[in-house]
């Protein structure tokens, strides 16, 4: 089974593309949206033993975190400690489940995957970018959105030109929806006819 590993830096369209990928027949295992739903159950009153008060009616007030996090950046270490261990089960448990249901291949949208090492556990990675311009637009017309929100979670990621060197597929998120499309469905096809061929024996 082949594992995509999926990722770019905020703002670039990441889910977006994630959601093509998807609707392309590839089973997708989003660790946002895990995180999110970590935050609602084991993972809060975990979160809140390290950042008290950051609990509200049995789930991760992000606000609050997010807030205790700008006071304290090197609280993200502490955080990832919690997390990370929560979101590789899920990932595990998720690959399981394809692995049995016979899935040629599966896609793991994983925003950190070049900072927590991830990288190494994917096939082929796919890099979502986009002009900076357009990136920044993006993010800072999101509800509670700064510009020192933004720069302290790009401080955070693996630069664009970085992410962009290393990858082995690259989608430009830069035209519109329709295009973007059609450059999943692009990799997709060229995968399939890679899986084919056994360019992937080990995977």
């Amino acid at each position: 089974m082949l594992k995509i590993g999926l990722t770019g830096s905020i703002g670039m369209g990441k889910s977006t593309v994630g959601k093509l990928f998807a609707e392309a027949g590839i089973p997708l295992n989003d660790s946002d949206a895990v995180v999110h739903d970590l935050y609602a159950g084991e993972a809060a009153p975990l979160v809140d033993a390290v950042f008290p008060g950051s609990m509200r009616d049995g789930a991760v007030d992000r606000h609050e975190l997010g807030r205790q996090l700008a006071l304290d950046p090197a609280g993200f270490k502490r955080l990832e400690a919690i997390v990370h261990p929560l979101v590789r089960k899920r990932e595990d448990e998720f690959l399981a489940r394809q692995q049995a249901a016979g899935a040629e291949m599966v896609l793991l949208d994983i925003p950190l995957l070049f900072e927590t090492g991830a990288w190494e556990r994917v096939d082929v990675v796919v890099v979502v970018s986009t002009d900076p311009q357009i990136q920044r637009q993006r993010v800072l017309a999101r509800e509670d959105m700064t510009e020192e929100k933004f720069n302290m979670i790009l401080s955070r990621q693996t630069p664009d030109a970085e992410k962009r060197r290393r990858a082995d597929y690259l989608v430009d998120t830069s035209n519109s929806i329709a295009e973007t499309r059609e450059r999943v469905l692009e990799i997709v096809a060229e995968l399939k006819m890679r899986i084919a061929k056994g360019d992937f024996r080990n995977a």
